[in-house]
């Protein structure tokens, strides 16, 4: 929905005019097309970096308007630091910096000369990672919004990146550039408001991703009680909204490997049911579908940069009500794998959805793996804060690879333990299972309980209640919908499992 900065890539060459950005490290330190540029400034940088308290210290920028010496209008002095030290994370905060200032500016262009101080030649892949974070910088949900009396039209923005080999810094940018839509993407399925994105219209969203080659099945109710998914049938009966199971699938790998499975709790809105939540914040509770989302936005960003493998997204479209038809605590209902389920909680609703939208994965697809993404626990929030979503896996290596793959996109994860000892507290007298363990330990018998559910195939859970919406924003991120999942996904399957 938001109209996002446009990037473009040019031979590195000191521009003559217009706002520019620079790159200066320690101790003013700048690149051979960056040092030609300042050349004319009387004494260089060094005093009006002097005067402003400026060193090139990572974050530390230095703002010269209409700079003496220089035909420019604008010169922005942005400072690394040690790029040494940089992590990807980093350079999407750096791009998110220029972006901020352009914005600041109100320029509609900027040029940012991307010869890094001390290395030669520049990575290709830097320059596009800095401008995925401008990108994401640019963001903004204003959809419903109407301009005001006298207030400026928003700046649509674009960036040139003067680098040493433009060919390079495009190829790199193809990939980001799909990663980056799958990230908005998933941002505005979260930011929309819920009367306007119910289940039919999640799953339209979904079927627009046939643009990219994605085939997409889109399951009704009919097809689901065909199917016995009496869990996820259950939390949807309570809504005059249908529900819907979303399958989405890229076949980019070998015709007969097995495919990578993602899984998404799409919980439209979640009013917690007979079991109702207060009434305080209960507006983001729209954003209890940001498993689904993340699910979607990530094979918005496979297909969109057209990764060799092959995946399945799967997610599970209900919303959650209390209305005279609502399933209620005490119901036991039957899951599509024929395991009984005791409600003591229809709050408790989210692993209900997955308990069958995972075992028709598992059942259908026999898929390499299965990871799931769900706001599932507010018992996340108390672990982890907003700093980590929390994982839960039957497999180590499984797990070691997204921890890597957190690390290095900066969207991380924290294990959390599975044990019998924990799935000792969702056993019951009355049914196979009940659907909440109490409030010690909260989410992790919530992935005790969906573990049963995965037929023992390679599986992890994501709880990412703390993620998706809500934390501090931060350089490239000024959204309330954060799109988390996306890129720490597309990493994991860029780094370990494309042919």
């Amino acid at each position: 929905m938001s109209k996002l900065t446009k990037i473009s890539f040019a031979k590195a060459e000191a521009p003559q005019d217009g706002i520019v950005v620079v790159l200066a490290g320690e101790e003013l330190a700048l690149g051979k097309v960056a040092a030609e540029l300042v050349a004319p400034l009387a004494g260089g940088l060094a005093r009006p970096a002097a005067v402003a308290g400026f060193s090139g210290k990572k974050g530390s920028s230095l703002d010269l308007i209409a700079p003496a010496g220089l035909s420019l209008d604008r010169l922005f002095v942005f400072g690394t630091g040690d790029l040494a030290v940089y992590a990807e994370e980093d350079w999407l905060k750096l791009g998110g910096s220029i972006q901020a200032c352009a914005l600041s500016a109100k320029a509609a262009r900027v040029t940012v000369v991307f010869d890094l101080p001390g290395e030669a030649p520049v990575d290709a892949d830097k320059a596009a990672l800095v401008a995925m974070g401008a990108v994401l910088r640019s963001y903004v949900f204003d959809a419903y919004k109407s301009p005001k009396a006298g207030e400026d039209a928003p700046v649509n923005v674009k960036i040139e990146f003067a680098v040493e080999d433009p060919k390079a810094a495009k190829k790199a940018w193809s990939r980001y550039e799909a990663v980056s839509g799958g990230v908005c993407l998933a941002r505005d399925l979260v930011n929309l408001p819920p009367n306007d994105l119910g289940t039919v219209e999640f799953a339209e969203k979904a079927k627009e991703l046939e643009k990219l080659g994605v085939e997409v099945e889109i399951l009704g109710e009919k097809e689901l009680k065909k199917l016995k998914m009496g869990a996820l049938l259950g939390v949807a009966q309570g809504s005059a909204r249908p529900p819907r199971l979303a399958i989405m699938r890229w076949n980019g790998g070998k015709k007969d490997d097995a495919p990578l499975a993602f899984v998404g709790k799409g919980v439209v809105f979640d009013s917690g049911g007979i079991s109702i939540k207060p009434g305080a914040g209960m507006d983001e509770m729209k954003g209890d579908m940001g498993g689904a989302a993340a699910v979607t936005g990530l094979m918005h960003a496979l297909a969109g940069r057209k990764a060799k493998v092959n995946v399945v997204g799967v997610i599970g479209l209900v919303e959650n009500m209390p209305d005279a038809g609502a399933y209620r605590p005490g119901d036991i209902l039957t899951a599509m794998s024929g395991t009984t389920i005791e409600i003591l909680n229809t709050d408790a609703e989210g692993r209900l959805v997955l308990a069958d939208a995972l075992w028709y994965t598992q059942e259908r697809f026999k898929p390499a793996f299965m990871i799931d993404l769900a706001t599932l626990t507010g018992a996340v929030l108390v672990a982890l804060g907003h700093e980590h979503a929390g994982m839960y896996s039957n497999n180590d290596e499984l797990a070691d690879r997204l921890n890597a793959a957190g690390k290095s996109s900066g969207e991380t994860v924290w294990r959390m333990p599975l044990s019998k000892a924990y799935d000792k507290l969702i056993d019951t007298p009355n049914a196979d299972v009940k659907n909440t363990g109490g409030r010690m330990g909260g989410s992790i018998t919530a992935a005790q309980f969906l573990q049963r559910f995965t037929n023992n195939v390679t599986w992890a859970h994501l709880d990412i209640a703390g993620t998706a919406f809500g934390p501090a924003k931060h350089e490239y991120n000024q959204s309330w919908a954060t799109g988390y999942g996306v890129r720490l996904l597309d990493r994991l399957v860029a780094d370990f499992y494309e042919v």
